[in-house]
């Protein structure tokens, strides 16, 4: 049963990941019209930097597509933990209204490092 739950996370979170970095190229979602001053501004000096949205958008979408499969699970969540930290970081000083969201994918990414110890254990040696 667990390993049931954890797959249909990993899909919906995969998905999410995917969308989210599909979004970065296409953009096909509009931003949200109340998002906070501070995150706005975020958002244009990464755009003006220029090389580093194309590549939150790959390890996005590639950490997306990893995620939805076991045997590259852990590699998947290892490459979108740094994400994930930044979204939690963003939520906690700059927008806490997305914080149950933020805590959500936190969640799930933590439950999957923890179900993969074992492969990523090797990375503290």
């Amino acid at each position: 049963m667990k390993s049931k739950i954890l797959l249909v996370l990993n899909i919906l979170y995969g998905l999410m990941f995917i969308n989210s970095g599909l979004n970065k190229f296409f953009h096909y979602a509009p931003m949200p019209e109340d998002m906070p001053e501070k995150v706005a501004q975020n958002f244009a000096a990464f755009e003006t930097i220029g090389w580093i949205m194309p590549l939150l958008a790959i390890v996005e979408i590639l950490g997306g597509i990893l995620g939805m499969t076991k045997k590259y699970r852990a590699l998947a969540n290892v490459m979108l933990f740094p994400i994930i930290v930044g979204i939690v970081l963003t939520h906690i000083f700059v927008a806490p209204s997305g914080m149950p969201i933020a805590i959500l994918f936190f969640a799930i990414n933590s439950w999957n490092l923890y179900e993969d110890r074992a492969k990523i254990q090797p990375l503290w040696k």
